[in-house]
């Protein structure tokens, strides 16, 4: 035991050098971690992104996913292969689907044939159908239908542009007609509710104010397309108001049609309707299809 306390027994001296020694070595210590934490901040300030190079990077990495990408050529729907439709997205049922059309010799010849006999979703075919290439003979053959078609479609829609239902007209409609403004619009409008519809194109010529030029316009826009479901009027039932309701029938000639019922019963032509006085004879035929016996 004398042995190794020996070893450990400093003098005052001794031990003030190992104390300063194991200081100095410390401070080193701190020294040295400051200098290269300095070193590693100031190397980072000075270091520069490099665009050109992450730009080469970035195209190296583009390039690499277009290899692993399946490139589609244009091609026709009715050989796709086993191997071509799995490539292509499509399940091993809907392949077969194909093939059985095919072996009863059949063909498609369209993008909605294919996907009806396939039965693929809607996000696959829009996928993959703009690579469809069909024969020449079908892509003519299906644009002269469409051409036919669209004409077809553009002379219905021009006739019904030429002439329009007056009974459907609105006032905007006919303000369109050079001559008529608000207020003659809305005249005719309102002789048309009065009459419960126009029967007969002539009857707008009845409106009061309209130029006969401007009734030239409107009978090239305007015709009676649909005659109204009319409720008629009884002459032989109705009263004096009801009968002055019809536009061609004032209240000075309805009264006269009851006393003429009343002094000779029932009516039983519309012709007896000539012997009241003030009576428009001249348009009995039209009036006449208001009325009822």
């Amino acid at each position: 035991m004398n042995i190794f306390k020996s070893h450990f027994k400093f003098s005052k001296q001794e031990r003030s050098g190992i104390f300063f020694l194991l200081f100095f070595i410390v401070l080193l210590q701190i020294v040295y971690t400051f200098y290269i934490t300095r070193l590693d901040d100031a190397s980072l300030v000075h270091l520069k992104e490099d665009k050109k190079g992450q730009s080469q990077i970035n195209e190296l990495k583009k390039n690499a996913r277009r290899k692993d990408s399946i490139v589609i050529f244009p091609f026709n729907p009715n050989y796709i292969t086993d191997y071509k439709g799995y490539s292509l997205g499509m399940s091993v049922l809907e392949i077969d689907r194909l093939h059985a059309y095919r072996a009863n010799r059949k063909f498609v010849n369209s993008i909605e044939d294919f996907q009806k006999v396939t039965l693929v979703s809607d996000s696959l075919i829009t996928k993959i159908s703009p690579y469809f290439k069909f024969p020449d003979w079908v892509t003519n053959k299906r644009s002269k239908k469409e051409e036919t078609l669209v004409s077809t479609t553009r002379s219905v829609k021009a006739n019904k542009q030429l002439v329009s239902d007056i009974n459907l007209a609105t006032a905007l409609e006919l303000r369109a007609v050079n001559g008529i403004g608000d207020k003659l619009s809305a005249r005719i409008i309102k002789f048309r509710d009065r009459l419960g519809g126009f029967i007969d194109d002539e009857q707008v010529s009845e409106v009061y104010g309209l130029d006969p030029v401007v009734l030239k316009r409107i009978a090239a826009h305007f015709k009676v397309l649909s005659i109204p479901k009319l409720n008629k009027i009884n002459i032989n039932t109705a009263s004096v108001s009801e009968l002055s309701k019809l536009v061609y029938l004032n209240y000075t000639v309805s009264n006269a049609i009851a006393r003429y019922r009343e002094e000779n019963g029932a009516f039983h032509s519309f012709d007896e309707l000539k012997n009241i006085e003030g009576f428009p004879s001249e348009k009995i035929n039209r009036i006449s299809l208001y009325l009822a016996l």
